[in-house]
């Protein structure tokens, strides 16, 4: 069978990255996936801090598109460790824009909503953006780099679940630790999310593909993918207890901004642009949390 193209994916072994490839295996391209500690047989190891493996790797590989979602996107550990998140969001960002110049390869760049500040929602495309955490200043770093090459797109999204390997692998779904336990638990009721699911990205990244290859030119920019509903991470518990059946009277809502690195209050998208050039096909928060959690429920007993 004929492939589409050949496309080089960063992260492959990633929460967002694992879904991202198996859409672009389904649809026929041919893909490379990168990835550092969790390489399986179908992935490449690689460190995309070293500059020479990876322009082997490229050189070799010629990719026509490269998607880039690796990346440190856990905001607290970022402002902890600000020198190593860079290292991965900006530097080896910076290298991947050039290596794909040299190429001509067409550069995807996963970045996030937590490059605006969450004061002047609903947020297009093309607003200025202005980062509250070292988190968001690094992906906007990152945006910079991609975007001083011509044949580049920006895709940001927001707060992510998917199918998990460990509940703690992402944001939404650690907090079903909490509602499993009987322990009292603060739960946060202030700052505004739009979980999204990982294979909704994985889809509309393959469209999106797709298109760079019959319409670059429309493909340049910036774009904005991601759920609606609008979800306080307390409101994603009471979904996930009334879809399971579990009591969660034993969770405080705390209803004043939460510790750590400063969140966006409310960074909704305006998805106006992106609708205009393709469908986005989203999955229901109930739905999609109930087939991702049903393999961490407890055994009836």
């Amino acid at each position: 069978m004929a492939t589409k193209g050949k496309v080089l994916l960063t992260g492959a072994s990633g929460l967002l990255g694992r879904q991202i490839y198996q859409c672009l295996k389904k649809s026929s391209w041919e893909v490379m996936g990168l990835a550092y500690s969790r390489g399986g047989e179908e992935l490449v190891k690689a460190d995309l801090l070293d500059f020479e493996k990876m322009r082997e790797i490229m050189t070799d590989f010629k990719p026509a598109i490269v998607i880039h979602s690796a990346a440190e996107r856990r905001p607290d550990k970022v402002q902890k460790d600000e020198d190593k998140a860079r290292g991965l969001n900006v530097t080896a960002t910076q290298e991947l824009t050039r290596l794909c110049q040299e190429l001509g390869s067409f550069l995807v760049y996963i970045s996030t909503d937590y490059v605006f500040d969450g004061t002047s929602p609903p947020y297009r495309h093309d607003d200025a953006p202005n980062p509250l955490n070292t988190y968001g200043q690094l992906k906007l770093d990152g945006e910079k780099a991609v975007s001083s090459y011509i044949d580049s797109a920006i895709v940001r999204v927001p707060i992510l679940y998917g199918p998990v390997e460990t509940l703690d692998e992402s944001a939404v779904t650690i907090l079903f630790k909490a509602l499993l336990s009987n322990d009292p638990a603060p739960m946060s009721d202030y700052e505004k999310r739009y979980p999204t699911h990982t294979r909704d990205i994985g889809v509309f990244l393959e469209a999106f593909s797709s298109k760079v290859l019959t319409d670059r030119e429309i493909c340049r920019g910036s774009w904005h993918f991601g759920g609606s509903e609008v979800l306080t991470k307390y409101d994603m518990v009471l979904k996930m207890a009334k879809v399971f059946k579990l009591s969660s009277k034993h969770l405080i809502p705390v209803r004043e901004p939460s510790g750590g690195a400063p969140r966006p209050f409310n960074n909704e998208f305006d998805y106006s642009q992106t609708k205009k050039h393709f469908t986005m096909d989203i999955t229901s928060f109930e739905d999609g949390i109930k087939t991702v959690l049903e393999p961490f429920l407890p055994p009836k007993e």
